[in-house]
């Protein structure tokens, strides 16, 4: 199957061919899994330059390539200034090829879950043996990610869910303006990334730069109850807007919540009253669900498809996922990310539960000149949630750990944590491992997982 030839490339890109015109099957940016037929795109990284494997690629049979440097050879190519960009702006022609639903989704905290839960229903709404969805795998939201998940679209498609990151002013509306968005989400905005952004401020704003690409019958849906929200609103005015929360005022919101393993609650939205049961831990999940069923809805999604897709729905793997563990003790692996708003989600979800009950913490990467009274506060926060014990891993943590006091204890690395805990948790205890990327608090998770390795890795 074709996607097209290089000169429609070259003329999407605003690049200039060289070579011979030929068609091409797919894009690629990786030689290592590029396939005959492909068109390699020589990005530039900050330890690679793409253009130094042109020659690899046209020994495996790329159709051509996309450079920012003409490369000797007899292989086609695509001549542009820079390859990054002209990556999206091919991405961007290509969705336009496609009329469907398309949810864009970003926030500082829970887009990933949100992603996952409106994939779930709308896949529950069109049925089919085939999948209808063409959805952000992992977390492929980035400048590189979107383009390249974008440009799997097809035919069999009938909606797509993508997910957008940002670490700076910008990110969002470079995006958004690929994707073109019929339905765009803000889960929220926190204290991440601030490094980056300087402010909450920037953050929230940085966030609403999605709903800046809506078509005029496109929808807007916010966080009722996220302080900004009266930003977003008026940002996204023109545009059908849906509020989800747990403010009465909100189009969709939930009541009657029980969280006892499972959550149950009724979940009131334009179609009436519906009960609904997601099998995942963590009362934020409530607001992450009423997120994805407005979303959905907003893509065509009816109240049945709603509840039978949030009840497939299971944690995702590194985002509060129960573990089985070595020993007879309850492990949840909340290891993906963590910023002062998800740390006290998790902190909060910590706290509800039975028994003796420790937090194992890595650093919070990427908060600025606070960072360490950011740290701070999370350590006041999990001892006044009554935390049994805290263990921290990296220079910053150590600040949480003076502040949480007597039965806590830091470690410079995490191997050395690792093996501090693998000889020290008992039975009856309920553990929760988070931290930042960067940090790799998995490995913790490897180490007292049964297997060695978190569940579903």
């Amino acid at each position: 199957m074709s996607m097209g030839r290089l000169s429609m490339v070259a003329k999407a890109v605003g690049g200039t061919l060289v070579g011979s015109d030929a068609e091409f099957a797919a894009v690629s940016t990786d030689t290592r899994s590029l396939q005959p037929g492909e068109l390699f795109f020589a990005l530039r990284g900050a330890s690679n330059d793409g253009n130094a494997f042109v020659a690899e690629a046209a020994r495996l049979g790329a159709a051509g390539a996309v450079v920012s440097a003409r490369q000797p050879g007899t292989l086609p190519q695509v001549e542009v200034a820079d390859t990054r960009l002209a990556l999206g702006e091919l991405a961007r022609a290509w969705r336009a090829r496609f009329s469907l639903p398309l949810i864009g989704i970003t926030g500082s905290n829970g887009k990933t879950t949100v992603k996952e839960m409106t994939a779930a229903i709308m896949r529950a709404a069109f049925g089919g043996s085939v999948d209808p969805l063409l959805v952000t795998w992992g977390n492929l939201n980035n400048e590189i990610g979107l383009p390249r998940t974008l440009l799997y679209l097809n035919e069999t498609h009938r909606a797509a869910v993508i997910e957008m990151g940002a670490a700076k002013r910008g990110d969002i509306a470079y995006l958004a303006r690929i994707a073109c968005p019929t339905v765009a989400v803000v889960t929220n905005a926190a204290r991440a990334h601030l490094q980056g952004f300087g402010s909450i401020d920037e953050v929230a704003a940085t966030k609403g730069e999605i709903y800046d690409f809506l078509p005029a019958t496109g929808t807007a849906v916010i966080n009722r109850d996220d302080r900004f929200f009266h930003s977003w609103w008026e940002r996204s005015a023109g545009r059908q807007r849906l509020g989800f929360g747990l403010h009465p005022d909100a189009d969709f919101r939930a009541t009657d919540i029980v969280v006892s393993g499972t959550i149950g609650f009724t979940l009131h939205g334009p179609g009436g009253a519906l009960p609904v049961r997601l099998a995942m831990a963590g009362a934020h999940n409530v607001l992450n669900a009423l997120a994805a069923a407005a979303a959905a809805h907003a893509a065509g999604a009816k109240p049945a498809a709603i509840a039978a897709g949030l009840a497939a729905v299971r944690n995702v793997a590194g985002r509060l996922r129960r573990v089985p563990a070595r020993q007879r003790f309850t492990l949840y692996d909340d290891s993906y990310n963590a910023n002062p708003g998800s740390v006290r989600a998790a902190i909060a979800f910590l706290g509800s539960q039975a028994g003796e009950r420790w937090l194992v913490l890595g650093d919070m990467a990427e908060l600025g000149p606070d960072s360490l009274q950011m740290h701070r506060e999370m350590g006041e926060c999990a001892r006044l949630a009554g935390i049994s014990r805290l263990y921290c891993a990296g220079s910053h943590s150590q600040a949480a750990a003076e502040a949480f006091g007597r039965n806590a204890r830091h470690f410079s690395e995490v191997p050395a944590l690792a093996a501090a805990l693998a000889g020290e948790v008992r039975p009856g205890i309920t553990m929760l491992v988070k931290g930042s990327r960067s940090m790799g608090m998995e490995r913790v998770v490897q180490a007292l997982a049964a297997d060695g390795s978190p569940a579903g890795e």
